[in-house]
């Protein structure tokens, strides 16, 4: 398995960005943003904007986190996209954005929300110790093979005690 580095995102790679969030695989699990959002969450200080990166510097993925300057500790995990499925890199990158919350944004609670639909990345968390707090029913509309309706927002947290029992019992 490729070992995963997190670069910073430069306005330079939005391009391939905005292509990732409207490839097929992807689209159906997140709402995609406007270029300036992501702009926005480059430049702001208060968000990360990043490229996931395979060996050899290839691009396969980004992530934004939002809330690194939030007074109360609470970081959340605004954006995971990859382009390759099924092969573990998920579950690395998810460890990576762990350790960085944790330990050097030294957040207090690590937070996300994840469609209902996307059961694949809900099992993920779940297995990586997030604990789900609770669902806003119906409160994203999706529109998935033709059809138009809406979708369930679980969310779903880590404390950072939490975390350092994982990393006491070699989960991490």
């Amino acid at each position: 398995m490729p070992q995963l580095r997190l670069r910073p995102s430069m306005l330079s790679d939005l391009d391939w960005v905005a292509s990732v969030e409207q490839d097929g695989a992807n689209r159906p699990f997140i709402t995609p943003w406007e270029r300036t959002q992501h702009e926005g969450a480059i430049r702001f200080p208060d968000a990360r904007h990043f490229i996931v990166e395979a060996d050899a510097r290839e691009r396969i993925g980004f992530v934004i986190l939002q809330g690194c300057r939030n007074p109360h500790g609470s970081i959340e995990l605004k954006r995971l996209v990859l382009q390759r499925k099924g092969q573990g890199l998920g579950r690395q990158c998810v460890r990576l954005l762990k350790a960085m919350a944790f330990q050097q944004l030294k957040a207090h609670r690590f937070w996300l929300d994840v469609k209902a639909l996307n059961e694949r990345a809900h099992r993920l968390y779940l297995n990586e110790g997030f604990v789900e707090e609770g669902r806003l029913r119906e409160s994203v509309r999706v529109t998935l093979d033709g059809a138009d309706g809406y979708d369930s927002l679980i969310v779903m947290s880590m404390l950072d005690r939490e975390y350092q029992a994982r990393v006491a019992m070699g989960q991490e």
